[in-house]
C-alpha cells in the first residue's frame, strides 16, 4: 500500500508559531495558495481513497486541492490541551524537552503521543489496498515518518509519500 500524506496549508496560528492542535481554525491566504498549488501537483494522480482530518484547515486544503475527502477524526493533530494557541517560548523547559523527544509526551490537559499513535495506526490499518491520500497535520505526519526512521520537518502544504509493507510500530515498520 502507498500512503500519500499532505500536511494542511498555513493558518494564522501556525504562521505565528502557535500550536493549532484541535483548535478548528481556517487556512489563511498563504495556506489557501499552498492548497491550490497542490491541485496542480496531485492532478494527474489516481487515488483509491481520499481522506481528511475533520478539522477545517485540513478539509479546506483537500477541497482547494480538488478533492472531496471522507473525513476521519483519527487524522487530527495532537490535542495540545492547555498548550493550544501557545508558542514554543510560552512552554516550560521540561514541556519543550518532552515535546522534542516526542515519544512519551503528553500535553497538559490534552492528549498523549501514545493516544495519537493509537488512533493514527487504527486509521492506517483500516485503509483499503492501493494508493491512499490523506490530508492531515504535522503531528501525525511526524509520527509516521519517525516510525519509518525518516523523521524530517514537514512544512504546511507539503506532500510525503510512503510505501507500507507491514504494520507501523514505534521504531519501524
Amino acid at each position: 500500500m502507498k500512503l500519500v500524506l499532505v500536511r494542511h496549508g498555513a493558518t494564522d496560528l501556525s504562521d505565528r508559531g502557535r500550536f493549532n492542535g484541535w483548535l478548528d481554525v481556517p487556512l489563511n491566504r498563504r495556506g489557501r495558495q499552498q492548497a491550490e498549488q497542490l491541485r496542480t501537483s496531485l492532478a494527474d494522480r489516481r487515488f483509491d481513497g481520499v481522506w481528511s482530518s475533520d478539522l477545517l484547515r485540513a478539509t479546506q486544503t483537500a477541497e482547494l486541492a480538488g478533492f472531496e475527502p471522507a473525513t476521519d477524526s483519527r487524522l487530527r493533530e495532537l490535542d495540545f490541551g492547555e498548550l493550544e494557541g501557545s508558542t514554543w517560548d510560552d512552554c516550560d523547559p521540561e514541556v519543550r524537552t518532552s515535546l522534542m523527544r516526542f515519544d512519551g509526551f503528553a500535553a497538559p490537559g490534552g492528549e498523549s503521543v501514545e493516544a495519537m499513535r493509537a488512533r493514527v495506526h487504527a486509521f492506517i490499518e483500516g485503509l483499503p489496498p492501493g494508493v491512499n491520500l490523506a490530508f492531515t497535520h504535522g503531528g501525525p505526519v511526524r509520527l509516521v515518518l519517525r516510525e519509518l526512521h525518516e523523521e524530517r520537518m514537514i512544512r504546511p502544504g507539503s506532500v510525503v509519500e510512503i510505501r507500507l509493507t507491514g504494520a507501523l510500530s514505534p521504531g519501524g515498520p
